[in-house]
């Protein structure tokens, strides 16, 4: 440790170090209820059974007539008891009236009248001989599942379809594991947020993106603000407010710059202020050596993300994918080999991070990756993590995929290049007497 401009400088984390640290912190968000429309893509946290019969009633599969007996059938009102030879109009997956014993298709009967002139139902149309059968197109109560039937086993992650099911089954919410809601804090006077940014200004590169890519890393996306360089902002932004119920506090905050050491940078104050404490204060990387990640006393994450994009982006990979993926009950996100398209120089002390694109099956170091570019990871399959000591041409280093790009491939495994000689069959030995006559004669 060393003493400067007033407080303790601590030791940057080791790259791999700051990752299983970020990961480490966190406790997984316990599971709640959350209404339908809120579940989707989310891990269901217990068992959904059905509350009652599926269908909970019998229906009619058909528009037509139910209909009690043969017919021909007088006809009764919709919903009243049928007695035999009577029927009444129903629509498809209208209630089976009491006493009816199958459903007549529109198309196989035909309105008439008697002798007397009262209505009739016949069979008509394109009527099948000894149509309806008992039971015919009648959907019987409890037909895709009974009260008590397990519907949705817990641990599968939500698709549309399961949230059909469960409206079906009468759910209005779903208990699901817990998933870190994200709030994002944008700073710089300097930003502009349309258009060509004049001399002077930049455009906002994190606006478009952030949200995004938390959500790719499991994530919630929450409230995006946008704040300028005053620290009172700064505090503010960071403060807890009143909420109001649609406003759930945040898990996480991001702040993108102010995490450097000058006079405007003001992330370490701010937290002090509010009583939190550094669990991670810089990084032995490059680009994105200035990552913060701090915890504030109720229990909030703050990811201080540098100003410049790629280097934010490295560090929401290194600590802010563990993070989120601790909370989100998830695993330490896995990191992979490939093999190198280049031979990198030693840095000793620091970790590089490379977007990189295979070429002819190496991963080649992309160009435009400078802290502030973002055209070098736009078009890269991937991120090299290089060792301070350098890698050779060839050599395997340490890698991983993008949130939003495919895995890494797997490397083969080496073939055995030595070929086996097939052994020669073994003599086959007699048991008997040996004939030399064929050797002597």
């Amino acid at each position: 440790m060393t003493e400067a401009a007033g407080h303790v400088r601590h030791a940057d984390h080791l790259w791999a170090e700051a990752r299983q640290l970020a990961f480490d912190s966190a406790t997984p968000i316990p599971a709640a209820a959350v209404a339908l429309k809120d579940a989707i893509g989310r891990t269901l946290a217990s068992d959904v059974h059905a509350l009652q019969d599926l269908p909970h009633y019998a229906s009619s599969a058909m528009d037509g007539w139910a209909v009690n007996g043969s017919g021909p059938w007088i006809l009764a009102e919709p919903g009243h008891r049928l007695a035999p030879h009577q029927a009444s109009p129903i629509a498809t997956g209208g209630l089976i009236p009491p006493g009816a014993k199958a459903v007549l298709r529109r198309e196989s009967g035909v309105l008439t009248t008697d002798e007397d002139g009262l209505p009739l139902l016949a069979l008509g149309g394109n009527a099948k001989p000894g149509e309806p059968r008992n039971g015919q197109h009648i959907r019987d109560a409890g037909e895709e599942a009974a009260a008590g039937e397990l519907l949705i086993k817990s641990g599968v992650v939500l698709n549309p379809a399961h949230l059909a099911l469960a409206a079906l089954a009468g759910r209005d919410e779903l208990d699901v594991l817990g998933k870190p809601l994200v709030k994002m804090v944008l700073t710089g006077a300097e930003v502009v947020t349309t258009g060509v940014p004049a001399p002077g200004r930049v455009r906002d590169t994190f606006g478009p993106q952030l949200g995004a890519v938390v959500e790719l890393l499991g994530g919630i996306r929450g409230e995006q603000i946008k704040v300028g360089d005053s620290y009172d902002e700064w505090l503010s932004a960071l403060e807890e407010g009143e909420l109001s119920p649609d406003a759930p506090p945040a898990d996480v905050v991001i702040t993108t710059g102010g995490t450097g050491r000058s006079g405007t940078d003001h992330f370490r104050r701010a937290i002090a202020e509010l009583g939190g404490r550094l669990l991670i204060d810089g990084i032995a990387m490059r680009p994105g050596h200035p990552g913060v990640l701090a915890e504030l006393p109720d229990g909030r994450f703050v990811l201080g993300l540098p100003g410049n994009p790629l280097a934010a982006m490295m560090v929401l990979f290194t600590i802010g994918a563990p993070l989120l993926a601790g909370l989100g009950h998830g695993t330490l996100p896995e990191v992979g080999e490939v093999p190198c398209g280049a031979m990198l120089d030693a840095d000793p002390g620091r970790t590089r991070l490379f977007p990189f694109r295979f070429v002819y099956g190496l991963a080649s170091p992309a160009q435009h990756a400078g802290p502030g570019m973002m055209r070098g990871l736009a078009s890269a399959d991937g991120i090299m993590v290089v060792p301070p000591h350098g890698v050779q041409l060839g050599e395997a280093v340490p890698a991983f995929p993008l949130p939003w790009g495919p895995p890494l491939p797997r490397p083969k495994p080496p073939e055995d290049k030595a070929k086996k000689t097939p052994a020669k069959p073994a003599r086959k030995v007699s048991s008997g007497p040996v004939d030399w006559s064929a050797l002597t004669g």
